[in-house]
Formats: structure tokens, sequence, C-alpha cells
């Protein structure tokens, strides 16, 4: 079946889209994160929705199970195939054309493998921007970060994917092209289909193209960096600035001082920001789309870091004095992943709970684990203004880390996200569930959340040919 399955697909797609080649095979079998490798039937690379299309029909005759991949930048292990070697790799790079930019509506129609920094650097020649980035950018496909609803440090003002896809385009189980890619205010014709499609990650339909809304150029930021004493007087400052700024506000991160100081340790040329340490580390940004208003984005700041002060909210501050001091102080945040993956051994989670709640989750959470689990470190940063913070609990010192992680670590995950599912949040603030957490979504979901997905999947993808064994 297999050798008549690949012949026809050999056809359909040409030397380009098809290869059996292990060591061509071999850097889309791994995920981002080294935590999975899979084998393939085959690597497929359509050029066009139509091969997409007549592709996903073949597949559905032949019964071949679709593992559909972006730039394999995922966190969850979403677009690794499994070890059976039967299922097909469905790479959407290939198709990676701006199909339209559209300066007066403000619109980009981009095929799914359009990689994000190059939607990024074609809508900064237009005056525009895509109002969306985070590290995996040279590498973040457009089609994956609509399956996964990917997120970063713009969400606080302009949302997640969900909120930037205006209209889509995907191939669904029977290879039918379900087209939306207009993009309309209004239309009440009922179910949102590619709101269906967005964050299923690939078990629903094959994305393959998707107009995104985008906003106008950036004409002036202020980047400041200020330290407090408690993830509170954060969470307070957040409000302030929101008071202040108003939608001028479009980031707000935390970090704690061991996150500082191993980034510190681990950027060779990193400075400090202020000059002593602080519990806690709050990054602001305030953006302007005109001149008019970028003109008064210092006063707006110091005003706002006045009252700061004066309220008792921050105990040091400082505004980057060029852009050059503003990506510093934005590496230092960018860099906080791989600073704390070089100090050993962690169980990384992306969580979240309500807005308001979350100083008081942290500060239930952190001593708890750290108790449970003697010789452990409880660390969270990330997206305060959103309710998501990442929340990495380090191995104690000496760890093996593959023993350490099916063993403790693995019991300390299901603890986190039990914590978290008390406290009213998510195990999946904007990773995705993938391979990594499904069971996990499994033991601690809504039951009537998971029947209505599974019922969806059912309808969907009757045969369960769609990226197996990911999500439901």
């Amino acid at each position: 079946m297999n050798s008549a399955f690949l012949e026809e697909a050999a056809r359909l797609l040409g030397p380009k889209g098809l290869t059996t080649s292990a060591e061509d095979m071999a850097p889309w079998l791994t995920d981002w994160r080294g935590r999975y490798t899979g084998k393939a039937l085959a690597l497929a690379s359509p050029a066009s929705t139509a091969e997409v299309s007549a592709l996903v029909r073949l597949c559905a005759e032949h019964g071949v199970p679709i593992v559909p991949q972006g730039g394999n930048s995922g966190m969850s292990g979403g677009a690794t195939p499994f070890e059976s070697g039967t299922e097909l790799v469905l790479s959407l790079r290939r198709m990676n054309r701006i199909l339209a930019l559209d300066p007066a509506a403000r619109t980009a129609t981009c095929e799914a493998g359009v990689i994000l920094q190059v939607l990024h650097e074609a809508a900064e020649k237009e005056g525009l921007r895509f109002p969306l980035s985070l590290g995996g950018k040279g590498s973040a496909t457009v089609g994956g970060l609509v399956s996964t609803n990917a997120g970063g440090t713009q969400v606080l003002r302009h949302g997640s994917m969900r909120a930037l896809v205006l209209g889509l385009e995907g191939v669904l189980a029977d290879g039918s092209v379900l087209n939306q890619l207009t993009p309309l205010k209004k239309d009440n014709r009922g179910f949102d289909l590619k709101q269906v499609l967005i964050g299923s990650e690939g078990t629903l339909g094959i994305v393959t193209a998707a107009t995104l809304k985008l906003e106008p150029g950036i004409a002036g930021r202020s980047v400041m960096w200020a330290g407090t004493a408690s993830l509170h007087d954060a969470r307070a400052l957040l409000l302030l600035a929101g008071d202040m700024a108003g939608s001028l506000l479009e980031g707000f991160e935390v970090l704690p001082q061991h996150s500082l100081e191993a980034v510190l340790a681990y950027l060779p040329d990193a400075r400090a920001p202020l000059a002593g340490p602080h519990e806690w580390h709050a990054l602001i940004e305030l953006v302007a789309g005109d001149a008019e208003t970028a003109a008064r984005l210092p006063e707006i700041s110091e005003r706002l870091l006045t009252e700061a002060f004066e309220r008792g909210l921050v105990a040091d501050a400082t505004i980057a004095a060029s852009e050059d001091q503003a990506e510093r102080l934005w590496l230092i945040r960018e860099t906080i992943s791989p600073a704390e993956r070089a100090i050993g051994p962690a169980m990384q989670h992306d969580i979240s709970v309500p807005v308001e709640k979350m100083p008081a989750f942290v500060e239930a959470a952190v001593p708890r684990l750290e108790a449970d689990w003697p010789g452990t470190q409880a660390v969270c940063f990330g997206h305060l203004g959103d309710g998501n913070v990442h929340f990495h609990v380090i191995a104690p010192p000496g760890s093996e880390r593959a023993a350490w992680e099916a063993g403790d670590g693995k019991a300390i995950s299901a603890q986190v996200h039990d914590m978290v599912t008390a406290w009213g949040g998510s195990i999946s603030a904007e990773h995705g569930i993938g391979r990594l957490k499904r069971d996990e979504l499994d033991r601690l979901g809504d039951p009537v959340m998971l029947a209505t997905m599974r019922a969806i999947k059912r309808a969907l993808d009757p045969k369960g040919l769609l990226n197996p064994g990911k999500l439901v």
C-alpha cells in the first residue's frame, strides 16, 4: 500500500515535492526542544493549495496519517511524527508567497510558509507592521502561528493570532478547500469556521493561507525598566501604566532577580539595567503610531515613573535613551529561557491564570513547590499583562537530566498543572498542547469541553488522519 501511495504522491508533487531520503528528512523529525524524534514515511513539500488538496485526498484514499509542519519551531511536539514511520510529514515551507499586501486596507494575505520575519520586513516597507513577534521569528511560519494560536510580547495590546487573523484558507481531511480569505468585518452566516481551525494544531485541517491584520508602523517608542519589591507592586504598576498611557501600552513583562542574574551570567556583554538588586523587575514598552504622539512619549513615560515612585510601587527605574539601549533591555527578556537552560535541567511550564490572580498565585505556588521538592528552584517570568507566565522549576544541582525529568520532573509538572487548574487557569497559555500536554489536558480538562472537541474532531476528520495523537 505504501509503495502505491508514494508512487502517486511522487507523480503529483514532482522531485522537489517529495522525498523519502533519511538524510533529507532528518532535520524535520526532531522537535525544536529536542524532546521528541520520530520517523516518517516521507516528507512532502507541496507548492500550492491545489497540491495540498490533492495530496490530502490521496492520503485519505490510502489511509496515510498526516503531520502538518511549518517552521518546526513549536514548543510542545505538535509537529513531530511518532516512531511508527507510517506518517507523512507535510511541510508548508515551499508555500512562502505574500499573495497581497494592501496598505489602504492594512491587510496582508500570506501563504502558510511565509516566515514571520519576512512578513515583518514586507509590512515595514509599506510603513506598516504585523504586531506579533517572538524569539523564533526567523523560522516560525504564518501557518504554524495560526495553527497554534501563537502569542508573544504584544498580546497585551493586539491579542494573539486569533485576534489578528481576518481570513483563512485551509484544506480539510477529505481534501476539500475551505476558503474564507476575504476579511469581512461583519459576517453572520453561522459558525466562524476560521476560528475552528485557529489553534487546532493541524488536527482539524491544514492552514494553507491567511489574511492578517496590519497596524501603522512605529513612529516612536519608549522602553522602561523598573525594579519593584513584589509582584503585587508590579501588577499595580501595570494598572497605573494602563491608566496613564492607555492604548500606547504595548508590552509589560516581569522577571525575578534570579532570571536577571542568569542572563547576566549567560551574555558576556549584558549589564544590569539598574544599580542594585530588586525582587522583581518590570519591562514596559509604550508605542506610538504617529509623530505627534511619539513626541509626547518621553513626557508620558516620565510622568508614569514619577507617579509610580510617589506611590511606592518602584524603588528604581530607567528609560532607554536610544534604540540600542531599548534593544538591549529587550534582549535581556528574550534571553531568559536559554540562560535558565544553561543552569541545568528544568521543567518548563507555559501557564496562565486570571490576570488579577497572578501575583497571589506565584506567591502561593513558588514556596509550595520548593518545599515539596527540596533543592529545586521555581522561577516565574513573562507576560504579566495578559496573565501568562513561564513557570520553570530548576532541578537540584547535579541532577541527571533524563532521570530527573522522567521522575521528579514529571511529578512536579503534574503538581504545577493541578495548582493552575485549581486557580481557574490554563496549562497552556500560548505554546499549545501537542504531544507534550495531551495526557495532562485529558486528565485535567473540563469533560464537556473535551467531549465537544472530540465530537468536532470526529466530524471533520472521521478517519483520524490529521495529526493523530496530538491535542485530543
